[in-house]
């Protein structure tokens, strides 16, 4: 362990710092979830619910399903579905079978998808009846044998099941009819079979695998972090001792996070089983369904992402919406800006704190605590139980003292076991058993951690380091501003400068001088932005993180395409 955890001295006396984990996959979870609770409600969809008996009836039918398809132990089966019932079945249909889960985004295109079946050797799919068309033009370059279809119609209640074709048509421009046939095979025709005898496999969850989740691929190509059932067990009980005011049986955490990202696999999917929770399920992000679902439904824990947040609170009908249900909120995949932060618990009543994680790490290392605990400002808050961090000099590799900035290391039970097939990137972030975590940061003398941005997004000006998220921070702080974004730019003389792309609140109007002259009296000259370009959106990824790696290269295609003209 590191020299310095004080962190531990912070903990209220709920929160153990060491854990007991039991030795049993992830799906026993499912199946002592159905034992306590068979009747309790576990997935709410659209209107639809399935109790922990049928999903647990459901699974089963599936995984002996595909063990008669060939799936056997260690062979990869790929899920690319939205948030429905029909993804929760998958998952723990494919664990049930012995497979391991391969999640794949629903927006991905063919070239994406096949470089994502191709590396991660995928024997099937399990994917929805409008992008059949897509995974059939990708599949003959690929390992996959079987593609399993569903539909968003199968598991909705009347009258839905019957409008739905329609909406979709409208909405797609697309109507598939599928067989089952072939190497085609229909999920509701799967479920509808007698159970089959599901064969049993030996299971050591600290190496065997649950699950490949690719990274988002911002950096360069998506790796294949190799998660075991071991990490992804561990995080969820690290979830759960940090909850330590939600019960068992009794919480309704709402399912915007999509399960396709780990951190809403993890806090969404796994957390709920394991605890027997209800899910309240949405297939994307939509803020006024959103608030229909928080009135109607009432969950109790939401976690989420700032700019779920921020789309919430910027609704225009926000007041006419009962928010109160909502107790506990852990934000992650982006900063949290404080004002965001203040305002919904403003509106809710509940708490919403900062979290950290990684892919890597399945996925979180850090938050700040939810209760019993005063805020502390701009922290990602400090490790959970079991969970080891420190910062190490970019320069020279060694640990540095509380205040000094470098690179945030964490190491702890939920850390991946390394990259798929991929030994020398492995080596790269995996040393001593420390995961080096690419993002700069320091700790304070308390233990709390901070981010103050990642190594690949520092911008160097002038031989000065600044870090965006500084500066982004002190924008939010302007009442006009509702999402924003700082990314370094080549410039001729400075090396890079900072520019900032802004969203403004509907109906705002603010000038270029005026947002100038607002972080002039808040930050120092090198570090305000020398352009601004106000936006109506900003790119994201299917979580909500801001891409700015894809702002910056934008701005190169600009300047080379300037060159081009002035030659």
């Amino acid at each position: 362990m590191s020299e310095n955890r004080s962190w531990l001295k912070n903990y209220p006396e709920e929160i153990p710092s060491s854990l007991t984990y039991d030795s049993k996959p992830l799906q026993q979870y499912l199946i002592k979830a159905a034992e306590d609770y068979p009747e309790k409600c576990a997935i709410h969809f659209m209107g639809k619910e399935v109790t922990y008996k049928e999903l647990l009836k459901f699974a089963v039918k599936l995984a002996g399903y595909l063990q008669e398809l060939g799936i056997k132990k260690g062979d990869r089966v790929a899920i690319m579905l939205p948030n429905t019932i029909q993804s929760v079945i998958a998952y723990y249909g494919i664990l049930m079978a012995g497979g391991i889960v391969v999640q794949t985004n629903p927006l991905y295109m063919e070239r994406e998808l096949e470089f994502q079946m191709k590396d991660s050797g995928a024997k099937a799919i399990i994917t929805l009846d409008i992008l059949v068309p897509r995974v059939s033009k990708v599949i003959p370059h690929t390992d996959v044998k079987h593609i399993i279809v569903t539909a968003i119609k199968d598991f909705l209640p009347f009258p839905k099941k019957l409008i739905y074709p329609f909406i979709q048509k409208k909405q797609y421009e697309i109507v598939v009819d599928v067989k089952h046939e072939g190497n085609h095979h229909l999920l509701m025709e799967i479920l509808k079979k007698p159970s089959r005898q599901v064969k049993e496999h030996e299971l050591n969850i600290e190496e065997d695998l649950a699950l490949l989740q690719y990274t988002g691929g911002t950096t360069g190509y998506p790796k294949g972090v190799m998660l075991t059932h071991k990490n992804l067990v561990a995080n969820a009980v690290m979830c759960q001792a940090w909850l330590y005011k939600c019960k068992r049986g009794e919480e309704v955490v709402l399912g915007i996070l999509p399960f396709f990202h780990v951190y809403g696999m993890t806090t969404v999917l796994i957390l709920s089983v394991m605890q027997a929770y209800k899910m309240v399920l949405l297939p994307k992000f939509d803020a006024k369904t959103t608030l229909k679902t928080i009135q109607k439904q009432r969950p109790t824990l939401f976690p989420g992402a700032p700019t779920i947040y921020i789309g919430l609170l910027n609704h225009p009908d926000l007041k006419k919406y009962d928010l109160s249900s909502i107790d506990s909120c852990i934000s992650g995949s982006a900063p949290l800006p404080l004002e965001i932060q203040q305002k919904f618990e403003e509106v809710t009543g509940g708490k919403l704190v900062e979290g950290y994680g990684l892919t890597e790490s399945s996925p979180v290392t850090h938050s700040n605590f939810l209760w019993d605990r005063p805020r502390v400002k701009g922290s990602i808050g400090v490790p959970w139980p079991d969970t080891d961090a420190c910062i190490f000099s970019i320069e020279t590799g060694e640990m540095l003292s509380p205040g000094e900035i470098g690179e945030i290391a964490v190491r702890g039970p939920q850390i991946m076991k390394g990259y798929w097939n991929k030994p020398e990137e492995t080596a790269q972030v995996l040393r001593d058993g420390w995961l080096l975590t690419g993002d700069l940061g320091y700790m304070d003398e308390e233990g709390y951690f901070y981010v103050v941005d990642r190594k690949k997004d520092m911008i160097i000006a002038g031989g000065l380091n600044i870090y965006p998220r500084e500066v982004e921070e002190v924008l939010y702080e302007h009442p006009d501003v509702q999402e924003v974004v700082v990314a370094g730019i080549p410039d001729p003389y400075r090396g890079e400068t900072v520019k900032a792309y802004i969203v403004l609140r509907k109906g705002a109007s603010i000038s270029t001088e005026e947002m100038d002259q607002f972080a002039r009296k808040h930050l120092a000259a090198y570090k305000v932005p020398r352009a601004y370009e106000f936006r109506d959106e900003l790119p994201k990824t299917a979580v909500g993180k801001i891409l700015r790696r894809a702002l910056v290269d934008e701005e190169k295609k600009k300047m080379e395409e300037n060159e081009k003209k002035q030659a």
